[in-house]
């Protein structure tokens, strides 16, 4: 052995006088002065690398799902760079929407306003965190430097026929006079603000034609492999494609009156009772007899007044009226009652449905409730019986009271019928999709204003390019009623036509802000472009986005519009990519200790509770449940992040929320684990203030020049113990920063790689100490970013700890001299014994039935059986 080290500390740093925020204030001074966090111009061969969280929308106060999903995203962008790749890792606000609208009139102040400085406290509690976000690409959704792209971009869709305007069904607040969000519609069908029962109303509505991407949306999630299954299921029913038959059904008494329905089961066409319509579907005005006009004006008055959610509710009661007209079953000629129902919708498939009650359950719910026949037309496998049990029956099974089709299985029928239905004309296969054109229109004042022009003359007239952005006017009355505020302001309103400047008028509704979040991983690839919202060069670079990360609460809505808007612009010719993102992760929620009153619901602060072994409500006595649960004002079970990092600091609160609980579930968040936390790394700068570093005549070595090879051939046991602990943490920590992201075991690693370090540097040459300090705090750093850098100066490194190399493997540092092999007899462990590692097969026989466990289970008699399993055991059966 050459040096060792005594044990006492010639550390400029001590434990004792750790002071987190002083130390992490202090480093990200140092990175913002050294820009260490700007993405790179990449070299030729470089590869490329792109982190991206979710963005958030601005509220002004970070909580810990917001710490998550950004620590997350953030050691991934440090390990890529560690491990040499250009890294674009930016971040923006999804900055405009309802809730700053509501804000705003609530404090009489401009949304702009109030948004611009809820960013500002957000991003100065980001900071906090260390995070390596380049903030020179920050990008906000409701400045205009952002949404004058955002309506070039609609340009681009309404230019190719992605864009259109048509009458919809909005909810209707009937005393503010306004169009309200789904979200703005309580459980009972009254408006948050007036209380009002919500009407449905036809009005003129934007859409974008979301649905021509149906296919490729749905077939493309094959090619998601770094998605997790559940979002790519979720997407897929979402979609819900369907492959069935459109069957046309003639009126009686009209000669060239038809009701089309689509049906996956054209296999049960003979066992069809009834026939539905939706209250809206436009024939219903036409084939209502006057018998029975009264009942079903009313009926349709009651289901306007009712939400989808609530009509299609499966534990909702099934109610309809007939309508007095009937239709021809066109493959048997049977006369079928129409009716209308509140459980089939307008804007779902042709907006009418047959009844086919023995065999779809709504239809069994529907007819039993309205005594309507019941004809079982599909038997049950392995069953003589002609009834279903008193249950509708959905599955396969082989046709019964179908006429010539009689004695085919419910597949072979499904074919047969709708070709023969095909050479009758009255039939044709066709594919069906849940998925519905994306209504963007929003009759609110604080989203992005949609540049169209309307002229009495010209038509829908798109704004020039030239002209954009159209910007929102400010300092207007936002009193929440009456409306669209932009169509109250005429001087905004009123404009030229550009076409034949004759007097025209501005669309007044805004966009959907998931519109913003649609495209805004692109612009952060180009943000600074004057003159197009990206050059397609450049997002050709960097896209698609390598690792994204968010909430599975957006695994439909905002990765599904991504998608379309992405595949949309694709063929445009605007950017070459298909799909914008290549691996996503979920992280799970950060659920906080909750207190709640079973008997009446009500959530209980944790200050109120004096007796935390048997808690009670301090009103009315009664025990509370004692759960965990998303935390949550209301529930009064959060915790403030800028709270914790003032008492432990931001590594402290980093470390804890990435070791927890593996990324993708639920964290429980406890006050003691966060302690355990900054134990850790309090013992870690013992580690390093227990290191003394040893004099030459060139002075101290540096730890930066530690990447040299050792030889092992000279190395003590001690020495060898401690590389093969080292680097048994570079492998383990590597692959749980590879593929499919362990945080928590990687952490887990760090502990053990820190526990064999601890008292044992002072025992092995420095060389040895040197490359096993490196490999921890290289290791540590995209955990710890801030005390990793502290332990990189106070070891004497070159340069900042987050622009070193990641560690690499010696695969002979691996190697064991020795092994421990368990011994059996009869197959129960007996004990084990050290062997050499590269023992072979007949050396391991031996070496055991030479063993005293040998000698004192066998008790001299020979084994009649040996089992060796190199490497492992060796199990003896007398």
């Amino acid at each position: 052995m050459t040096e060792s080290f005594p044990s006492t500390s010639a550390s400029s740093h001590s434990s004792a006088r750790y002071d987190p925020i002083e130390l992490e204030t202090r480093w990200q001074k140092e990175w913002l002065r050294q820009g260490l966090d700007r993405t790179p111009v990449a070299e030729t061969n470089q590869k490329r690398f792109y982190a991206l969280s979710m963005f958030p929308y601005p509220s002004g106060k970070l909580h810990m799902g917001h710490v998550r999903n950004y620590v997350i995203t953030d050691v991934i962008a440090r390990v890529q760079r560690m491990r040499g790749d250009a890294v674009l890792h930016p971040m923006g606000w999804d900055a405009f929407g309802l809730p700053a609208e509501n804000a705003a009139i609530a404090r009489n102040v401009d949304p702009g306003d109030w948004t611009d400085q809820n960013i500002a406290q957000m991003r100065a509690q980001l900071d906090r965190l260390g995070l390596s976000i380049d903030w020179d690409r920050q990008q906000a959704t409701c400045h205009q430097d952002y949404y004058r792209w955002t309506q070039w971009l609609f340009l681009e869709l309404f230019a190719g026929g992605l864009a259109y305007q048509k009458e919809a069904t909005v909810n209707w607040d009937p005393v503010d006079k306004t169009v309200l969000a789904n979200e703005q519609v309580d459980g009972e069908g009254r408006s948050w603000r007036s209380g009002a029962l919500v009407e449905q109303r036809q009005l003129k509505q934007w859409f974008l034609r979301i649905t021509d991407y149906a296919d490729a949306l749905i077939d493309d999630l094959d090619e998601l492999t770094g998605w997790p299954e559940r979002v790519r299921t979720m997407q897929a029913n979402w979609i819900g494609r369907s492959h069935g038959a459109e069957i046309k059904f003639r009126v009686a008494g009209q000669t060239n009156s038809i009701i089309t329905v689509f049906t996956t089961r054209p296999d049960t066409l003979h066992g069809a009772s009834y026939l539905v319509l939706a209250p809206e579907h436009p024939l219903v005005e036409a084939l209502t007899s006057p018998e029975q006009r009264i009942a079903v004006t009313a009926f349709c008055d009651l289901i306007s007044q009712l939400s989808v959610k609530e009509r299609t509710a499966e534990d909702q009661p099934k109610r309809g009226v007939p309508i007095g007209a009937q239709v021809i079953n066109p493959v048997n000629g049977e006369s079928l009652p129409v009716w209308i129902a509140d459980y089939v919708l307008a804007d779902y498939g042709s907006g009418a449905v047959m009844g086919v009650p023995a065999h779809d359950e709504r239809d069994f719910i529907f007819a039993r409730s309205h005594e309507l026949p019941i004809r079982i037309v599909v038997q049950m496998p392995d069953s003589d019986e002609h009834h279903n049990d008193g249950q509708a029956w959905t599955g396969a099974g082989v046709l019964i009271n179908s006429g010539a089709f009689n004695g085919l299985s419910t597949e072979e029928a499904k074919v047969a019928i709708t070709t023969h239905g095909a050479s009758k004309g009255w039939a044709q296969s066709k594919v069906q999709y849940r998925l519905r054109d994306w209504l963007i229109s929003r009759q609110r004042y604080w989203g992005c204003p949609i540049p169209i022009i309307h002229c009495a003359s010209c038509g829908i007239v798109p704004v020039p390019q030239e002209d954009l952005p159209v910007t929102l006017p400010r300092d207007i009355d936002l009193s929440g009623k009456g409306g669209s505020p932009l169509a109250q302001e005429q001087d905004w309103v009123q404009v030229l036509c550009p076409c034949c400047q004759k007097s025209a008028s501005r669309e007044t509704d805004t966009m959907d802000t998931f519109m913003c979040s649609s495209w805004y991983y692109l612009r952060f690839a180009d943000p600074l472009n004057t003159k197009r919202p990206f050059d397609k060069d450049i997002v050709d670079e960097w896209l698609p986005v390598d690792q994204y990360v968010g909430g599975i609460e957006h695994a439909i809505l905002h990765l599904l519009y991504a998608r379309f808007f992405t595949k949309a612009l694709h063929d445009r010719n605007l950017i070459s990519v298909k799909e914008p993102f290549n691996r996503l992760l979920t992280q799970g929620m950060v659920q906080g200790l909750t207190y709640r009153n079973t008997k009446n619901g009500s959530y209980i602060s944790p200050e109120l509770v004096t007796d935390e072994g048997d808690p009670r409500d301090p009103e009315s006595g009664d025990k509370l449940e004692i759960l965990f649960e998303k935390m949550s004002k209301s529930k009064y079970n959060g915790v403030d992040p800028a709270v914790v990092i003032d008492r432990y600091g931001a590594d402290t609160a980093r470390m804890f929320i990435l070791f927890k609980a593996p990324p993708e579930k639920d964290l429980e968040w406890d006050d003691a684990d966060v302690e355990g936390q900054f134990r850790f790394l309090q013992r870690l700068i013992r580690l390093i203030d227990s290191f003394v570093w040893p004099k030459t005549e060139e002075g101290n070595i540096s730890i930066s020049s530690t990447n040299l090879i050792i030889d092992s051939a000279n190395l003590s046991e001690e020495e060898l113990n401690m590389r093969r602990a080292t680097h048994m943490a570079i492998e383990a920590i590597t692959e749980d920063l590879s593929g499919d992201i362990q945080l928590n075991t990687a952490i887990s690693e760090l502990m053990k790689l820190s526990n064999s370090l601890s008292g044992h540097l002072d025992k092995v040459r420095s060389e040895v100490a040197l490359e096993a300090l490196s490999v921890l705090v290289r290791l540590m750093a995209p955990f710890a970013p801030h005390l990793a850098e502290e332990f990189w100066l106070n070891l004497h490194g070159e340069g900042s700890i987050h622009q070193q190399s990641w560690p690499v493997i010696d695969p002979s540092a691996l190697l064991l001299e020795t092994i421990d092999l368990v011994i059996q007899v009869k197959g129960k462990v007996r004990g084990t014994i050290q062997v050499p590692a590269n023992a072979d097969k007949t050396k391991l026989e031996e070496l055991a039935l030479t063993s005293d466990i040998a000698a004192k289970w066998l008790e001299g008699q020979p084994p009649r059986r040996i089992i060796v399993v190199p490497g492992k055991l060796v199990n003896l059966v007398p």
